[in-house]
């Protein structure tokens, strides 16, 4: 074994200040701080458009006559709505089938049922009620109506105003924490949104004749912020 020279002492004592304070300041730095807070940004708006689902069911004792009555049943319907004012191009046939019915003891077919159904979209909602009106007397006792419900057609500013109430709230309510720990807010780390909408239930009246109150829809936005801690 070699005897250390003074040289080689000095060496090692450079070496082991190095990891000597390498090691201090691994274990002196500071955990980073942020803080997390969800803000809610929410506006009302008009509904502009209608959306519903009208049908037909027409019961036969054979599959062709059914069909055919179905047919001919929607077809009156949709002619009807156009005439009272609803664009042809949003009219939309979504269902087309046919089932067979039976007996009350369930096991012999006495009959079968096809139905047709449509979905439209009225744009002028000044026209809504007699285009429905129209709709439900030209399918007469034949008439299914599945739902009706009212829509923003185009909500794009409306989510956006949401949207920036939601990140003001948020905001504002991580100032208050900084606030109260001390602290100020540095730079924003992470932005988590999510909205939903609550659409406005329509009012309807008498069978032969609706009415129709479109009331207001309300956009919610919220929004999960992170921000840094000075």
């Amino acid at each position: 074994m070699q005897p250390i020279t003074r040289y080689s002492a000095a060496i090692i004592a450079v070496l082991g200040s190095a990891l000597l304070i390498t090691g201090c300041g691994k274990s002196d730095s500071a955990p980073e701080r942020e803080v997390t807070v969800v803000g809610t940004g929410q506006v009302r708006g008009v509904p502009d458009t209608l959306k519903a689902d009208l049908g037909v069911e027409v019961n036969a004792d054979n599959v062709s006559t059914a069909i055919a009555g179905a047919n001919e049943k929607a077809k009156a319907m949709t002619d009807a709505m156009v005439a009272a004012g609803l664009a042809r191009e949003d009219v939309q046939t979504t269902d087309v089938s046919i089932q067979p019915q039976y007996s009350p003891d369930g096991h012999v077919i006495s009959g079968y049922q096809a139905t047709n159904t449509v979905h439209i979209v009225i744009r002028d909602l000044t026209k809504s009620s007699a285009i429905l009106d129209a709709g439900t007397k030209a399918g007469g006792n034949s008439t299914r109506m599945r739902g009706v419900s009212f829509a923003i057609d185009d909500d794009s500013k409306l989510l956006a105003d949401a949207r920036s109430r939601a990140f003001a709230d948020a905001k504002s309510r991580a100032d208050q924490y900084a606030v109260l720990a001390g602290m100020k807010l540095a730079d924003v780390i992470t932005i988590n949104e999510a909205s939903s909408r609550d659409d406005s239930t329509p009012k309807v009246g008498a069978a032969d004749s609706f009415q129709l109150e479109p009331g207001t829809q309300t956009v919610t936005f919220t929004v999960k912020v992170t921000w840094g801690l000075g």
